[in-house]
């Protein structure tokens, strides 16, 4: 596999044709990780992206989803050893979510534990309003030496990257994030080194529509834009952080 570009956090099952969404990836050489909200989502992305060389398939339970789907817990545990890559996983501490919070730990807590018994793994986790928490719980339950972890969207402060950035964590950025001024004074703390790119499509809109897999290209415009250095500089950066992060193990 040889890619022009990184996507490495997508729901590309959320488009209207999971089929086309991973072909678009192919045509774009976009090395893709198409994350899941629940485990029993996972076997059909896999059957689908069997043939494709770009695209990868995280199993997750989001966190969003707890609240209703904590019992899949048992399903993800034993789907675990099928793949490297797990996510949409992590917290979410918003109004909307708080109140599954103490549940949502639990789940985290029990896939993190699994990733550390097993090894050999790369997290894409959600920490709205939970790096804290995120972070804590990595320390205590998931030594860095046993998975890599990329933090997906991230918005915490200055002290919670540095502390990211020193127990070795990566960050998947996107568009959407770099258009607040907050966005940009997050990837400015962050080392080009350990910086990826997302979609986090069909979440993530442009013009009012969902972005298309894989079109990262604006984003790769904006951190170089931030950085201060050549477009293709920082493409060609991108690829060698996920070339280093995927020989990590």
């Amino acid at each position: 596999m040889r890619p022009d570009y990184v996507d490495f956090h997508t729901h590309l099952d959320l488009y209207p044709d999971l089929a086309q969404a991973i072909a678009t990836c192919d045509r774009l050489r976009v090395a893709t990780l198409a994350v899941t909200t629940h485990p029993k989502a996972f076997e059909r992305n896999v059957e689908l992206s069997a043939d494709s060389d770009f695209v990868r398939v995280g199993l997750g339970l989001h966190p969003q989803l707890v609240a209703d789907r904590h019992l899949e817990i048992d399903l993800f545990e034993s789907l675990l050893p099928r793949t490297r890559y797990v996510g949409e996983v992590g917290l979410d501490r918003g109004p909307a979510h708080y109140r599954s919070f103490e549940l949502q730990r639990l789940i985290f807590e029990r896939i993190l534990r699994a990733c550390a018994e097993q090894g050999n793994k790369i997290l894409s986790l959600h920490s709205v309003r939970a790096t804290k928490p995120i972070l804590d719980m990595l320390d205590e339950h998931l030594p860095p030496d046993r998975a890599g972890v990329v933090l997906h969207w991230f918005t915490g402060s200055k002290a919670a990257v540095r502390r990211a950035v020193d127990r070795g964590c990566y960050f998947s950025v996107n568009e959407g994030m770099l258009a607040s001024a907050s966005g940009v004074r997050v990837i400015r703390e962050i080392p080009i080194d350990r910086v990826l790119t997302e979609t986090d499509g069909p979440f993530l809109t442009r013009d009012d529509k969902p972005i298309k897999p894989g079109d990262v290209g604006r984003a790769v415009e904006m951190i170089a834009s931030c950085a201060g250095s050549p477009v293709e500089v920082v493409r060609a950066k991108i690829l060698s952080n996920l070339k280093r992060l995927l020989q990590s193990d």
